[in-house]
């Protein structure tokens, strides 16, 4: 089967929004784009009537349920969303034929780690979050053996909520900032992950068989305190920022300390040139300075 309609789900988050924007450089896809309002995940029973109506040659899900904290007492919702939804939505691209993508995340892991994650790197979440998003990966995969999980890190964008918008804000509103220095990952430019996920989809259309657990965040790591501090000088900003522990700044939900991902393998597999985070971090904050 030729891809040709993409239907995407969560077009108002930072990955949807970005892959709406990348779209319009790709005109031999039809990309179709759905809001929580015309496919809402925490009703899972209803996708497969919806999906129905737009007839796609591909499903990409970039929708979830995001709020880490808030998952700890919402557990039911964020299962539903994260995992039940995720599990429907391949089973309906199996039934259908057609390629399905979704997303996970950096939170599948301990933690404890010293060496950059591997794909089959054993899964132990470390809060419910990424429970949820280990149990969407697995019942995904055992729903639809041909399910891409794209696994990411630290999303920013200038579109939507992040780390990035959230202290060019808060940097502008105060004199000092206290910033969490002792965990360490690999920031993701959504727009960029975007851009391989559409490589992803061209390298279907060319007969490439790819499916299973793929790694994409932008090359190079450092902590949240060294990530403020790149926007800090990036932005023009004036503000004090001090390096703080974890046990500093208690959550509801624990933080892995270690989550940085190796890539190797969408690299290979796609031939993918990953840019570094401070590269994809100034064209987001020119983004966000100059629109």
């Amino acid at each position: 089967m030729v891809i040709h309609k993409i239907l995407v789900t969560g077009s108002n988050g930072q990955l949807g929004w970005e892959l709406s924007q990348a779209a319009t450089s790709y005109p031999q896809f039809e990309f179709v784009f759905v809001d929580r309002n015309a496919m809402d995940l925490s009703n899972p029973d209803e996708l497969e009537g919806i999906i129905q109506l737009f007839t796609p040659s591909a499903i990409i899900n970039t929708a979830a349920y995001t709020a880490v904290d808030k998952a700890e007492s919402e557990k039911e919702l964020a299962h539903t969303i994260n995992a039940e939804a995720v599990a429907a939505l391949a089973g309906i691209a199996k039934k259908r034929n057609i390629p399905f993508i979704s997303f996970s995340t950096d939170y599948v892991f301990n933690g404890n780690a010293e060496r950059p994650y591997l794909t089959d790197t054993k899964i132990e979440p470390v809060n419910y979050y990424g429970q949820t998003k280990a149990d969407g990966e697995q019942m995904a995969i055992a729903a639809n053996n041909n399910t891409i999980i794209i696994r990411t890190s630290w999303v920013f964008s200038s579109h939507g909520n992040n780390f990035v918008k959230t202290m060019m804000r808060l940097m502008k509103d105060k004199d000092a900032l206290n910033i969490v220095g002792d965990q360490r990952g690999r920031p993701t430019y959504a727009k960029d992950l975007a851009l391989a996920t559409i490589q992803i989809l061209i390298a279907l259309n060319a007969g490439t068989v790819i499916k299973g657990i793929y790694h994409y965040a932008n090359a190079g790591e450092t902590t949240w305190f060294k990530f403020a501090e790149k926007i800090k000088e990036l932005a023009g900003l004036e503000c004090n920022l001090t390096a703080i522990t974890s046990d500093q700044f208690p959550t509801l939900a624990k933080r892995p300390s270690y989550s940085v991902l190796d890539t190797d393998k969408i690299e290979k597999d796609l031939g993918l040139h990953i840019p570094e985070w401070e590269i994809a971090l100034k064209q987001c904050i020119h983004q966000l300075t100059h629109s």
